[in-house]
C-alpha cells in the first residue's frame, strides 16, 4: 500500500530544482530537517498543510504548485 500524501513529489522537486536550491537549503529555508524534506520529496512521508506552506513560500510559488494535478472530471473522458 502507497504512503498517503499531500505533495506531488516530482512539482517539489521540480520546483526547488527551478529556483536553483538544495535539499538543504530549501530545509533549512523552510523550517524543517534535510531528512525531512528528502522523504517528502521522495514520496517516503506526506507534508502538513503547515510544511507545504513553508516550502511554498520559499519557492516563491502556491501550494497547489506542489499538489498532484487535479483528476479529469468524470465524463469527460472518450
Amino acid at each position: 500500500m502507497e504512503p498517503r500524501r499531500n505533495q506531488d513529489p516530482g512539482r517539489v522537486r521540480r520546483k526547488r530544482i527551478e529556483a536553483g536550491l538544495n535539499q538543504t537549503t530549501l530545509a533549512r529555508k523552510a523550517g524543517i530537517s534535510k531528512n525531512h524534506m528528502s522523504q517528502v520529496e521522495r514520496g517516503v512521508v506526506g507534508a502538513s498543510p503547515r510544511v507545504l506552506k513553508q516550502i511554498a513560500d520559499v519557492l516563491d510559488c502556491q501550494i497547489a504548485d506542489l499538489m498532484p494535478p487535479e483528476p479529469a472530471a468524470a465524463g469527460s473522458a472518450v
